[in-house]
């Protein structure tokens, strides 16, 4: 492994390779766990949803959520990240439609569209939803992605900053206390099972789920400083807002709720 790949996840892999004895999973998936029968964590879960969780309580728990959160005077009372793919734009149908509440769809452009990929974002919209489209600087975008797939080993990772950082911009902006995600991926594929329960992720714990330990301002130094790619004449610090979330002080103070729903199976994660 080069010195210049700053992935911190990869130091934690175990050296040995095993399957979990119930599906294809390996331990090679950051953070997930395997009992002492061989079973993985993602399918210990599966078991949990279908034979120990009360769904019909759940459900009266994110009716109560949303009774606590739906405004009538006007106003977006919950913002849905959305791709205008199935899963969130099923998230944002059922708050609208069977839970009657007042979304703001927001989108983080992806590197390119494919055809297919923005007729389903304007279909989307053009069905009854309102949203807003973030495109992030080209240039510094094209830069960030290259450099993350050098040093990291994935290209995908600046997208992932802005995707999880720009709905709660947002939340601010509008001020809307509510932010519901798809689903809780730690808990449904396998990952650390202290997030089985959540409602939402801590902002502290972003970067180790979701960012791979590596936050923007770490692929920036790496680039500064180990690679020579980046210069900071590349960028200024305000085109890195929202690809980093807002100060954890300020969601609080505002009374912002990080919230999973999970559309595949129709069913709150917390």
């Amino acid at each position: 492994m080069g010195s210049d790949i700053i992935d911190k996840q990869i130091t934690q892999l175990p050296k040995k390779i095993v399957f979990c004895k119930n599906c294809v999973v390996s331990n090679q998936r950051p953070r997930i766990q395997f009992d002492e029968k061989g079973t993985c964590s993602a399918c210990k879960f599966a078991n949990e949803k279908d034979h120990v969780i009360d769904w019909k309580e759940r459900e009266q728990l994110l009716r109560n959520l949303c009774d606590k959160y739906r405004k009538t005077d006007g106003g977006f009372d919950v913002i849905v990240p959305c791709s205008g793919g199935k899963d969130s734009s099923q998230v944002a149908h059922k708050l609208k439609y069977k839970y009657e509440m007042h979304p703001l769809t927001v989108t983080w452009a992806p590197f390119e569209y494919t055809q297919i990929g923005w007729k389903n974002l304007r279909s989307f919209i053009k069905s009854g939803f309102n949203n807003i489209l973030a495109s992030p600087n080209g240039r510094l975008h094209q830069k960030l992605t290259r450099l993350s797939f050098e040093t990291v080993g994935d290209g995908f990772l600046p997208f992932i900053y802005g995707q999880m950082s720009y709905a709660f911009h947002l939340a601010l902006m509008f001020h809307v206390e509510l932010v519901f995600f798809g689903e809780n991926g730690e808990a449904e594929y396998g990952g650390d099972p202290k997030n089985n329960y959540r409602s939402g992720m801590p902002i502290e714990d972003w970067a180790q789920s979701y960012f791979k330990g590596v936050t923007v301002d770490d692929l920036i130094k790496q680039g500064i400083e180990k690679t020579n790619y980046f210069t900071k004449d590349d960028y200024d610090e305000s085109d890195l807002t929202l690809y980093k979330p807002p100060d954890i002080e300020k969601l609080e103070k505002a009374g912002i709720q990080f919230q999973w729903f999970s559309a595949k199976h129709n069913r709150i994660a917390g």
